[in-house]
């Protein structure tokens, strides 16, 4: 039952590009997205995309057994107790549906409805001023011990309010105007975020550090995340020709998976890759034959494993039909069940260096 809401939850948000989740998600027919521009804090460039995935875990803690994972090496600007600002005077942000945000000082007590942003607060070294989350942030470990909101359909005003923070960070679909009205009135700022592909998350992060007074922090994020994509991107050429399929919901609660203008298919691209979905605009529900006829090389899959049965690259691998596929012939399935490719999170770049890693591995296949 746990793994079936997870699921549901996972497609649900798919359409959101991170909404917080909702109490009882339920898998809607595929939407197209009309592009949208967004705009960060001032210097950041206008990006547009299609709607991305914020993968939530039906279980606490970021590491699951089974499943390959990007090393826990801290990410810059990352501190457990955090740093001093880089400046104390007042702070200005346009969020990423154009409002602006005008504080004192920068943000002290914060509450973050979205995983990715739990993570990039986390890397710019602001992760101690979190006195709230959403119910389905789990990474970095250390998140599970701030108290825990109700979001989306859930949401409670009360709740959050209680925690008095003075910013409200959420996702672009997670609360109606009427809720925003109700907490802006008892004077918490909301401010928006709403990364759909790569540049988002660069303008996401910088709105980020601008709020929290960590800018160089959030500038040295960004650069890392860029030298780490430059240096996967470096054996594109070698990938030419070469097809992947992402899976993002197994047989067992429907296939789905992710198509154009989606970090996925971005991140496919950077390294060469063609996604066989490309043909079908964000996320769609899909058919085995279609996986099939479409033969892939390579097969990622973000499916979780609870420790019983088989893990989701076996279970892949014993589908009934499947034996001709080439990326099942050749053993070139690859579990991502961390959320390293599914978040709007610096941690995009460490789930790109272990599909390329993997890539690598199975060249020849």
């Amino acid at each position: 039952m746990i793994r079936k809401r997870f699921y549901a939850v996972l497609i649900c948000l798919a359409f959101t590009a991170g909404c917080a989740g909702t109490g009882s998600a339920e898998m809607g027919a595929p939407a197209a997205t009309d592009a949208a521009q967004v705009t960060g804090q001032a210097g950041a460039s206008q990006v547009s995309g299609q709607t991305d995935a914020s993968q939530v875990s039906g279980q606490a803690g970021a590491t699951q057994a089974g499943g390959a994972s990007a090393a826990d090496t801290p990410a810059p600007g990352a501190a457990s107790g955090g740093q001093p600002a880089d400046n104390g005077g007042p702070v200005t942000v346009t969020d990423m549906k154009g409002r602006t945000i005008t504080l004192t000082e920068p943000v002290t007590r914060i509450i973050a409805l979205t995983a990715g942003d739990c993570e990039n607060l986390y890397a710019i070294g602001a992760g101690d001023k979190l006195v709230g989350r959403g119910e389905y942030c789990d990474y970095p470990p250390e998140v599970l011990d701030v108290q825990s909101v109700q979001s989306g359909a859930e949401t409670n005003l009360e709740q959050i309010i209680s925690q008095k923070p003075q910013v409200l960070l959420m996702g672009a679909m997670d609360q109606n105007e009427e809720q925003v009205k109700a907490l802006e009135n008892a004077g918490i700022r909301c401010v928006i975020s709403d990364a759909q592909n790569i540049e988002g998350v660069y303008t996401e992060i910088q709105m980020l550090g601008a709020l929290m007074g960590r800018q160089k922090n959030a500038e040295d994020l960004i650069n890392k995340m860029k030298s780490d994509f430059a240096a996967v991107s470096a054996g594109a050429n070698a990938n030419k020709g070469k097809t992947i399929y992402f899976e993002v919901s197994p047989l067992q609660f429907g296939l789905w998976t992710s198509g154009s203008g989606t970090f996925m298919d971005e991140i496919a691209k950077m390294l060469g890759l063609t996604n066989c979905f490309a043909d079908v605009s964000g996320w769609a529900q899909i058919s085995e034959e279609q996986v099939i006829e479409r033969n892939p090389d390579y097969i990622l899959t973000i499916g979780m494993y609870t420790g019983q049965g088989p893990k989701p690259d076996e279970e892949i691998m014993g589908r009934a039909g499947w034996g001709s596929i080439k990326a099942v012939k050749n053993r070139a399935i690859l579990n991502l069940q961390n959320n390293e490719l599914s978040r709007p999170s610096y941690r995009l770049a460490e789930g790109a260096k272990l599909l390329s890693a993997f890539i690598s591995e199975h060249k020849d296949s």
